[in-house]
Formats: C-alpha cells, structure tokens, sequence
C-alpha cells in the first residue's frame, strides 16, 4: 500500500461514505479533515499508507479500516452465511457502512445457519482463496455436541482416512477426534466438504445437536468475543491462520 494514492472521493465512496456526489458535499461543508486539517478539495490525492485511517476523519470519527481488513465474527446460529437468501445474514451484523465497501467484505467460507463459531470475513481476495485453496490444509477445529453418548471407536475411525461419506466416492482424509466429555467431542478437519461434521457422525449413529467452530490453524475464538460481535485481525492475528500449534 506504501506509495500508493487515491482521490479522496474515490477512497471515501469505496469504503461506503457515500456516492462522489455526497463526498463532495462532504468536503464543501469542511467535515473532512486529514491531521486536523480540513480537505475541501474531494479531488485532492492522498497518499495510502497504514496510518492513514487514524489520521484522516469524517464527522470527528476516525476513518473505517482500509481495504485489506480481515474480520474475525462469532457467528450465531441462526444467520446464514449469504448476500442472497432470506432471513438474518451475517453481513447484517457489520456497521451498515461497511456493507457498502467496495471491494466488498465476504464470508471466507461458510459455516451453515445452525453452525456457530469462528467466521472470517475479508475484501482481501488473495488472501480468502489462500486460506480456503485445498492445497493450503488450514486445519479447523469444531466441537460437537451429540445426540447420544460416544461409542468409544469413533477417534479411530475418524483417522483411518478411509471413512466414506453417503454419497460420495472418494475417503475423508485423516481428522483428528478428541473427547470432550460422552456426549461432546472436539473435531479437527484438513478439508471442508458439504455438512462434514455432521455426516461423519452420522456415518458411526450418531446425531449432531449442536456444532461451534472453535478455531482455524492457531487463531482461537476469544471467549470474550460474544456471539454477534466481531473484531479486527491485526497482522499477527491473520498469521495465526497459517500457523499449527503442536499438538
């Protein structure tokens, strides 16, 4: 981003302050002020560096993030993870400004409307195909919470790498069990199929009731991060993505 600039009324209408008509508006009535200065040319070009969104103020209030922003949401059951279908929608729980960033703020993957837990959200395409690539094998954790007690052989068959799902013709690879408690277990998967959780128990009779993703790599969800909320992943939260904690 160093060494880059930007109208001022491109960068502002980007991160959802309004059309360029309105950021003119804006900048003609002096509600636009880069180091306390006020900026009334909304053509003026600024440079794009890491400080800019503290220095530079609309309406007294620091600006959005730049563009680039990951997003770390504990999802709620019960919002799905879609711009399309009908009912709440995770991007219903961002500031309604940002819904109109341009490039847009996207889901990096999905978790599905009953599934709770740790979601990333980003407009950093390169980075969401990184983190969702098969090639990447981010492992993500899930606890799962059972209809019925465990049996005591579903660790073993979960690692055989040779477990079928209904439907399907190719084995899950290896993923790793661990017991919570005898309806509750911890699930850690390299592959992201359809309702995967929930069809492997299904395959060894038993009944997910509850399903909340924990973490992605070495990025845990906070505990004081409640369902709805989100936070902002700094550059040592977006490496923990790609970072394995031993086991």
């Amino acid at each position: 981003m160093s060494g880059k600039t930007i109208r001022l009324d491109r960068l502002l209408a980007n991160l959802g302050y309004g059309s360029r008509r309105e950021i003119l508006l804006l900048a003609r009535a002096g509600r636009i002020r880069l180091d306390g200065e006020i900026l009334r040319d909304a053509e003026q070009k600024i440079a794009l560096d890491p400080s800019l969104a503290a220095r530079l103020s609309v309406d007294g209030e620091e600006l959005d993030p730049l563009p680039g922003v990951v997003l770390m949401m504990n999802k709620p059951v019960g919002v799905t993870c879609s711009r399309k279908e009908s009912g709440p929608l995770v991007f219903s729980l961002l500031p309604e400004r940002w819904r109109r960033r341009d490039p847009a703020i996207s889901t990096v993957g999905r978790l599905d409307k009953d599934t709770s837990g740790l979601l990333l959200l980003t407009d950093n395409g390169a980075l969401l195909h990184r983190i969702i690539s098969p090639r990447s094998s981010t492992p993500k954790t899930y606890r799962a919470t059972l209809d019925r007690p465990l049996r005591g052989d579903e660790a073993k068959i979960f690692a055989s790498g040779v477990l079928m799902l209904e439907g399907e013709d190719k084995p899950l690879l290896p993923a790793r069990m661990d017991v919570w408690d005898e309806r509750t277990a911890l699930l850690t998967l390299r592959e992201g199929r359809y309702h995967q959780v929930r069809r492997m128990f299904a395959a060894v009779g038993n009944h997910v009731t509850a399903l909340h993703r924990i973490s992605i790599g070495a990025l845990a969800l906070p505990g004081d991060l409640a369902p709805g909320e989100f936070a902002l992943l700094d550059a040592e939260g977006i490496a923990r993505i790609f970072r394995v904690e031993p086991s």
